[in-house]
């Protein structure tokens, strides 16, 4: 591809069709004739220069330590995203319900964490208590003998698109509330808008194989909104959306909605999240 190079004194700047159509040029050597030329180099220079500053400050900040597999400056801002969502997190914010009429089938949107075949007989829910060492194992039955709660909201990916969807399942809230496991003195939860003083700060949802897993604060996994989903648009989970029980959370874009949990464990510190690990904000709210 050829190069135009800005005029130059004995090269005049080209002609420009006039509203009558007849071509207008600028004389060679004239102030206005100079001045475009001094103007067109003077951009020309500044063009280049934006795009050199451009091409060092990306290499800069791809090249700063990294923070969790990110750049620092990214980190920082993902971080700050990260308070924000927080900040605006309340437990009596719901997300908007929609008529069950509009509830489609999402994408499936990957596979990690379910690339084993699924043995749903032998499945079972695996927790490990806050502060304890005996784990304890839940069927889905175990599960879905607890009240059952179902609503349809936005499924909304970190990729832009979105679709309505009808989930069902537990509140992960009941679940803590029926078996008192993530508070060291084994309080239940039977109001989340005020849990127990010593309840466990964070929670890990890991899948069987431990390819995929997510971490959520106690606030998110506690809001009404938050389920040990077993149903989807009425009808039982297939493998492929998380079968035999997932993890549903509006609050949170879909990378947080964990399928197929294997194992939940209560924790002090931060859990580590997959896509956190992969540049993604940890909270991922929205």
């Amino acid at each position: 591809m050829a190069i135009e190079l800005p005029p130059t004194p004995d090269k005049p700047i080209p002609p420009h069709p006039s509203p009558d159509g007849q071509d207008l040029a600028l004389p060679p050597g004239s102030a206005l004739s100079q001045e475009a030329t001094r103007r067109t180099r003077r951009s020309f220079i500044v063009g280049g220069l934006a795009a050199l500053g451009g091409v060092l400050g990306w290499r800069y900040l791809l090249h700063r330590p990294d923070a969790d597999g990110t750049p620092l400056p990214f980190r920082r801002v993902l971080d700050a995203n990260g308070r924000l969502s927080a900040a605006y997190f309340r437990e009596t914010r719901l997300a908007p319900e929609f008529p069950k009429s509009l509830a489609r089938e999402p994408r499936q949107n990957g596979n990690a964490g379910l690339q084993t075949p699924l043995d749903a007989a032998a499945w079972r829910l695996l927790v490990e208590p806050y502060g304890g060492t005996t784990v304890r194992e839940f069927t889905l039955a175990e599960i879905k003998a607890l009240p059952r709660t179902e609503f349809t909201t936005q499924l909304k990916c970190i990729e832009g698109w979105s679709v309505v969807v009808n989930w069902a399942g537990v509140r992960f809230a009941d679940f803590l509330n029926k078996y008192p496991i993530a508070s060291r003195s084994g309080q239940p939860i039977t109001d989340s808008t005020k849990p127990p003083a010593d309840l466990a700060p964070y929670v890990s949802v890991v899948t069987p194989d431990e390819e995929y897993y997510v971490g959520l604060d106690m606030q998110s996994a506690i809001h009404p909104q938050t389920l040990l989903c077993y149903e989807m648009n009425g009808q039982p989970l297939t493998p492929e959306h998380g079968a035999p029980l997932r993890l549903v959370t509006p609050l949170k874009y879909g990378i947080k909605h964990l399928k197929r949990i294997g194992t939940i464990s209560f924790t002090d510190e931060r859990p580590a999240d997959y896509w956190a690990e992969q540049g993604y904000d940890w909270d991922s709210g929205h």
